[in-house]
């Protein structure tokens, strides 16, 4: 499965062999960097494949907010009555809904940005309308087989086998979002995880302390062959262009077909090195040799070396290429922290060994000398005119018009008939003196030794805060920690993920007392996607903090369920699975303009936090008068070289998020 950020890269990936390609619009995409589709031209670019046997899918995959609903219902109508693809690849479970509703009739996969990390998960997307879930990328081989057992009939599961990996956990990250309003769940992460930070105060060295290599799984694919539950190897790049698509998917398609064949995995293992990538590294795949994707000390930057900067006495800057440059090759000189930093389109052949003038940058800063040149794109004669032959075919097919208007129109609800009033204080442990309090307004992260902390009495009278994330080998042993719970008599429960409600039955549960709510981690962000959480059973829900506030302030008046919100405490930048070894826990992490984050580790994750809390309390009024009843505040124990008297902050209240 390959991806085209446009249409070059599209051709190219039919041209490879792809079996099928996924894309974005111009809208609701999580590559909004991209390129991207128009619905005419990939109306075109979609009966082109279908004709060759090559699916198209529509990533969708964005957090829906709350003005979202009838513009993304509405392109969804006209994407099913104008393109027909096989497939929409969807982050908010408010899509799966809104799609039925417009009327597109194809298949719904679950995005690895919803974050389906666990076996129960399986069960509760194919209930919801799925299809097909993409497996988060940091799982291990042994997981994704616990995956593939508990996988129900009818749905199938796809595998990220190469490329670009984020630090954070997929769907688990606000990084960007936190510096700048620019929302990774929205498809305009800035990357911060790729810059450089220090640790040891400001004489540290800048290191590339959370910059991962590419994930590139090449022969140890072999075993998934073995797994049919797996029925996709996705290839990660929308924003690469056609010569990566080509290689990378020629280099699969190779592996696939001849596992046992030598040759092919030595051909495969080239095309995959002049792919214009990253470093590339197996990550967590094989559980008994696990390889550290996060190397401080080493460049991540993308591209094939093509030699150093040297300086003539006038200053003149150039370089003599290691290997042919051809015209439309793009070059990348530095890195993006670099004041010097830019690409070079080119114009002319250099020959290898030849001398190629590096321009001044537009702001007049020189390139020191040594600087690094990368190839980061290029266009290879023969690549070119395989591509032409097929813009040929394209030609005489008539573009339709994009202006045929949708008539969709959103569904509105009834407002809740229940109204909850929880001023609820969020624990690691149960502090002292806190079971006084009155009954709900006291919640604890579920954890063992915390739950037998917990006096009995006190016990049926918290909410119990199920994490972020739970791992495949971890479902078990919270499914045993659910069950003593009930036991102790715990009843009321905050899921931090809409497939943590898999882990309970609903209808034999509520028998017995049981009580869900929808954590903020869900990131509920439109009433289409409350409603969702309604056929789940969840009585209500907090939303993101991460919405404006005049999207915050919204919301209740369209929502079919109570809604809750975070108004203080440590909101985390973003958790992960991997850390490098040179990160050290609970000491202070300076970004490139002195700004404060630390990493504390729970369970199996590491939670990356900013140096100050979120404070929405000044708005709690006007939170109140929207129609908020659920106010949590998370309870971190500050650490020990932080000071308490540090700035807050309203995350995105106060702008629009993007």
């Amino acid at each position: 499965m390959a991806p085209a950020g446009d249409r070059a890269s599209f051709l190219a990936a039919v041209a490879a062999g792809a079996d099928a390609v996924y894309l974005g619009l111009k809208h609701f995409s999580a590559r909004m960097q991209a390129k991207n589709f128009g619905l005419g031209e990939l109306s075109a670019l979609v009966d082109f494949a279908h004709e060759r046997g090559v699916r198209v899918y529509v990533a969708m995959n964005v957090l829906l907010k709350p003005d979202d609903v009838r513009a993304a219902g509405g392109l969804i109508e006209r994407l099913a009555r104008m393109v027909k693809p096989d497939a929409l690849i969807v982050q908010d479970l408010g899509l799966i809904s809104l799609a039925r509703q417009a009327g597109f009739a194809g298949e719904i996969h679950v995005s690895t940005l919803a974050n389906a990390t666990h076996p129960a998960a399986l069960q509760v997307a194919k209930a919801l309308g799925a299809s097909r879930v993409v497996l988060p990328r940091e799982l291990d081989l042994d997981e994704i087989k616990l995956m593939a057992e508990a996988c129900p009939e009818g749905l199938g599961l796809e595998l990220f086998v190469h490329g670009a990996l984020c630090h954070c956990v997929s769907g688990r990250c606000w990084w960007s979002s936190f510096f700048g309003g620019k929302s990774g769940l929205r498809g305009r992460c800035v990357q911060p995880c790729r810059r450089l930070y220090r640790q040891g105060g400001a004489k540290g060295k800048p290191e590339r302390l959370f910059s991962c290599q590419d994930l590139s799984l090449d022969v140890v694919t072999k075993p998934l062959l073995n797994v049919p539950q797996v029925q996709s190897w996705k290839i990660e790049g929308r924003k690469k262009g056609p010569h990566y698509v080509y290689y990378v998917v020629t280099a699969y398609r190779m592996l696939r077909d001849n596992p046992a064949d030598p040759v092919a995995r030595k051909s495969a293992i080239s095309l995959i090195e002049q792919a214009l990538g990253r470093p590339g590294t197996h990550g967590r795949f094989l559980p008994q040799r696990p390889f550290p994707p996060v190397r401080p000390s080493q460049e991540t930057a993308s591209g094939l070396l093509m030699g150093q900067v040297k300086k003539e006495p006038g200053g003149k800057s150039y370089i003599q290429t290691r290997l042919d440059l051809l015209p439309g090759d793009l070059l990348r000189l530095g890195c993006e922290d670099d004041a010097w930093h830019q690409t070079i389109p080119l114009r002319r052949r250099v020959p290898k060994g030849g001398r190629l003038d590096i321009p001044r940058h537009p702001s007049g800063h020189l390139p020191p000398a040594k600087a690094p040149v990368f190839l980061i794109d290029r266009r290879e004669p023969e690549l070119m005119r395989i591509l032409a032959d097929l813009e040929k075919e394209l030609a005489a097919r008539p573009v339709p018009p994009e202006k045929e208007a949708a008539t969709f129109v959103p569904r509105s609800f009834a407002p809740p008939t229940r109204h909850l009033r929880l001023d609820m204080g969020v624990y690691r442990a149960l502090p002292r003196g806190a079971g006084k309090g009155r009954a709900g307004d006291i919640g604890v992260w579920l954890e063992r030794a915390a739950l037998l902390d917990v006096p009995r009495p006190v016990t049926a009278r918290t909410w119990w805060w199920l994490p972020p994330v739970i791992w495949p080998g971890e479902e078990e042993s919270y499914r045993n920690l659910l069950a003593e719970a009930r036991e102790r008599g715990a009843r009321m429960f905050v899921l931090n993920a809409p497939w943590q409600a898999g882990l309970f039955e609903p209808a034999a549960d509520r028998r017995d007392g049981l009580r869900l709510i929808g954590g903020p981690f869900c990131n509920l962000a439109s009433a289409e996607t409350a409603a969702q959480y309604a056929e789940l059973d969840l009585e209500a829900a907090f939303v993101s903090p991460e919405l404006s506030g005049a999207e915050l302030l919204s919301l209740p008046r369209s929502s079919p369920i109570p809604l809750g919100i975070v108004v203080g405490g440590f909101w985390p930048l973003g958790i992960t699975r991997i850390l490098a070894e040179e990160v050290r826990l609970e000491e202070p992490i300076l970004s490139p303009r002195g700004e404060i984050a630390w990493v504390r580790k729970f369970g199996s994750n590491h939670w990356i936090f900013p140096g100050w809390e979120l404070d929405l309390s000044g708005h709690r009024r006007e939170l109140e008068q929207a129609g908020y009843g659920l106010f949590a505040t998370l309870r971190e124990y500050w650490p020990k070289f932080l000071d308490q008297n540090t700035r807050t902050s309203v995350f995105n209240w106060d702008q629009g998020l993007l």
